[in-house]
């Protein structure tokens, strides 16, 4: 698969509340995830399954989710971006409004590095 054909798949997984199957499917197996430092999430996660785990903590943190967003992918070279939102009444910590720019990096038709700006 292409950078585009990647980011397209992930994407439209997105849109569909299906991050968990898109990691399934799109992610290497020692992907990297860098996340800003200081924030609820760890800074860095490597690993298929680390991430996936990282993933599974923050949504049981969710009590409602209100909505969201996904922009389309803006891809150069092996890098894809998308701007996303999430708006989530947090366990113990009100209504939140997440947005971050998500930065993708794809080799050989797997995502092999993330990162959340936000």
């Amino acid at each position: 698969m292409t950078t585009q054909d990647v980011a397209n798949k992930l994407v439209a997984y997105l849109r569909k509340g299906q991050m968990f199957e898109a990691q399934a499917e799109l992610y290497a197996d020692d992907i990297v995830c860098i996340e800003p430092e200081g924030t609820m999430a760890p800074y860095f996660t490597k690993g298929k399954e680390a991430v996936a785990e990282k993933g599974k903590q923050f949504a049981s943190m969710i009590e409602e989710r209100h909505g969201g967003s996904c922009s389309d992918p803006v891809v150069g070279g092996r890098y894809f971006s998308i701007s996303m939102s999430i708006d989530a009444t947090m366990k113990g910590m009100g209504r939140q409004l997440f947005d971050e720019i998500c930065v993708y990096e794809v080799k050989d038709g797997k995502i092999v590095h993330e990162q959340f700006l936000y």
